[in-house]
């Protein structure tokens, strides 16, 4: 229980007050022995027993009763996110609101989203500290500080209005922890209202013990309370998005892929109505839907295969609004390049025709480079490196890892020299028995570059032939095996791009795999992978940082007035972007409120679940109930001291 004049709780010795006169006033009579007065003390010491018993009743009920009066102008404060027992109002409230997209799903029992009712409660429970306290706001979005001088206009706030942005709690409370370090207010309670979504937290991430230790420093006094609203759903509902735009080049008609991952909360098969908005047509189509996750792929036909433009794909209305739209734009298609590294000049050939089988009719553009160069070009403009050549070392080693992470793809193959890069190694070189070879088990079909195609036609890996090969070792997904378990393809992720290791080449002593019904599919994926960050250069996520030039003016299309929070179609310059809610905000796991309570240790903290809309308040004062308890108090005293009828009003009773 919380108190806003703690102060006069000072006072709660005077509740002693009535026990002190009734013992003064026990000193003012003597006691004198009188034999006949003993005799009849002796006859009444029954009655005599009552009438203490009574006394000490009446004592107890004047001492309540003026417990209850000073606990009244203290002006306590409990609810369902009851305080500490005793404790002043603090010097600050720090309000910390989760407006991520997903805390835009509905509460259960009505129709106010998460956000609205975590705001009413944040607004109903420091109503009562705004005489006393500092309310200081911190949101998801911005995570900039905010003084509250209104409780109630906390609803009104832009900073407390619906976003389609992702939340980072740890990123979000190290911010509040390094504003508590700098102001200093004095005692602090910490107020979180989230659905713990736990891609919103990262409960596994290694920042939360410096959070939590940062906290626990603090010279003031820190306390937390969090509100979880992380009730799931009582109705089905769906998110959608937009994973891929490919332009494809060269088709008549010309036409746009869309790659669209559909989430739902319910593993049933189920119909689902997609509607496609495209410079103002509209179409409708019913999918059926099987899974939670499901991806679709839409192909839309265009007028001119240079057309510029946007569109959207709507989902129909379910329990949470936010996530039943997704905007996409399409431009002319990209040139991708790759750039093939080989020392020996027969793989550099067989290389360089799967990356640009056809280069007068595709978009795809590869090149021939020495080692020696590829240490010294940059090699941003490309989209896949293709290594055929001893392991690089030192500073090229350094330039190809900054490759990878920055998004491209890196496919290594096995030259016949032994070394390593980034945690995966080649090995020594095996040869098979004449007129016999190693064979592939088995591959990933599922998804990567050996996954099915989209006709759900697998790759004719079990009919390649591999002669020579190296061993391979690190840690990462083994993608192709053989069959006598040695790994064949290693995949492993670095930064936005990938890095794979193959134990063989397309040498023709090596393998069979210049005839391409592998090679081909593998390298052209790799391409597309490599080069979605030029292809999807204009899909962009909420909270991203949008690529403005200086004097560049973002322009509202379509959708959010707001690229940074709001998802929609925004015009910068000559380029259409398209921005979308984060596709981890249709994550459907949640953290567990226990173990968000092992986050903060050794900082004490207060767990409150709302379950249902309105059902509760966080907090309210109490004063009134003090005041009537301490009249019901008096109204028993009173009762207690009434004399008691004499024999004669009896007998008028009974007759």
């Amino acid at each position: 229980m919380t108190f806003l004049e703690p102060v006069l709780l000072w006072g709660l010795p005077l509740a002693a007050l009535p026990i002190i006169i009734h013992l003064f006033n026990r000193l003012r009579h003597r006691t004198m022995h009188w034999a006949a007065m003993m005799f009849l003390l002796a006859a009444t010491r029954k009655s005599t027993r009552y009438a203490k018993l009574r006394q000490w009743l009446v004592l107890a009920m004047r001492v309540l009763a003026l417990c209850a009066l000073i606990f009244a102008i203290s002006r306590p404060l409990a609810g369902g996110w009851v305080g500490w027992m005793l404790h002043p109002a603090p010097d600050a409230i720090v309000m910390v609101l989760d407006r991520s997209a997903s805390m835009e799903a509905r509460m259960p029992g009505g129709s106010t989203s998460k956000r609205q009712e975590a705001v009413r409660l944040l607004a109903e429970a420091a109503k009562g500290y705004e005489e006393t306290s500092r309310l200081i706001l911190f949101d998801s979005a911005l995570r900039q500080p905010q003084e509250v001088g209104d409780a109630m206009s906390l609803p009104q706030l832009a900073a407390t209005a619906p976003t389609d942005t992702a939340a980072d709690m740890p990123a979000l409370l190290q911010t509040v922890a390094d504003w508590l370090s700098r102001n200093k207010p004095g005692q602090v309670e910490i107020w979180i209202a989230s659905d713990l979504q736990s891609s919103s937290w990262h409960p596994d991430s290694t920042r939360w013990p410096a959070v939590a230790a940062q906290l626990a420093a603090l010279p003031q006094t820190a306390r937390i309370r969090l509100l979880a609203l992380d009730q799931p759903a009582q109705t089905e509902s769906a998110a959608i998005a937009v994973a891929e735009v490919n332009r494809r080049y060269r088709s008549d008609p010309p036409e746009v892929d869309l790659v669209l991952d559909l989430e739902r909360n319910n593993p049933t098969p189920s119909t689902r109505s997609l509607t496609f908005v495209s410079e103002g047509s509209r179409s409708t189509l019913d999918l059926q839907v099987q899974g939670q996750s499901f991806r679709y792929r839409h192909k839309i036909t265009l007028d001119s295969p240079t057309a510029i433009g946007w569109g959207r794909v709507e989902l129909q209305a379910d329990n949470n609004p936010r996530d039943n739209v997704a905007y996409y734009v399409y431009g002319p298609p990209v040139p991708l390049k790759s750039a093939v590294v080989a020392t020996d000049e027969i793989v550099g050939r067989i290389l360089k025709l799967a990356a640009a089988p056809i280069p007068a009719d595709t978009n795809r553009q590869a090149e021939i480079i020495t080692p020696e160069q590829a240490s010294q070009i940059p090699l941003s403009g490309y989209s896949l490196l293709l290594w055929a050549a001893p392991p690089p070392k030192d500073e090229t080693a350094k330039k190809l890892r900054a490759f990878v992470e920055e998004g491209g793809s890196l496919l290594v193959w096995a030259a016949g020299e032994n070394g390593s890069l980034f945690g995966l190694s080649l090995g020594d070189v095996e040869t098979a028995e004449p007129e016999k070879f190693w064979k592939i088990g088995k591959w990933e079909e599922k998804e990567g570059p050996l996954a099915k195609t989209d006709e759900g036609l697998s790759l004719p890996l079990n009919e390649l032939a591999i002669f020579r090969r190296q061993a391979l070792r690190g840690e990462g997904t083994v993608l192709a095996g053989f069959e006598d378990n040695g790994p064949c393809l290693i995949q492993r992720a670095l930064g936005r791009g990938r890095l794979l290791i193959c134990a063989s080449s397309p040498h023709p002593e090596w393998s069979n795999l210049r005839e391409g019904l592998v090679l081909v599919p593998l390298v052209q994926r790799l391409i597309s992978d490599g080069g979605r960050r030029f292809t999807q250069a204009d899909l962009l996520e909420c909270g991203a940082t949008l690529p403005v030039e200086a004097g560049t003016t973002i322009l509202p299309v379509e959708g959010g007035r707001d690229a940074r929070l709001q998802a929609g179609v925004y015009r910068l310059g000559q380029r259409l972007i398209a921005v979308n809610r984060p596709a981890a905000e249709a994550d459907l796991e949640t953290l567990e409120p226990a173990k968000a309570r092992t986050l903060f240790e050794p900082v004490k903290i207060q767990l409150f679940t709302e379950q249902k809309q309105g059902e509760s308040k966080l907090q309210s004062e109490l004063w009134r109930t003090f005041l009537f308890i301490m009249v019901a108090f008096l109204l028993v005293e009173a009762m207690l001291i009434l004399p008691p009828k004499t024999e004669a009003e009896r007998l008028k009773v009974k007759v």
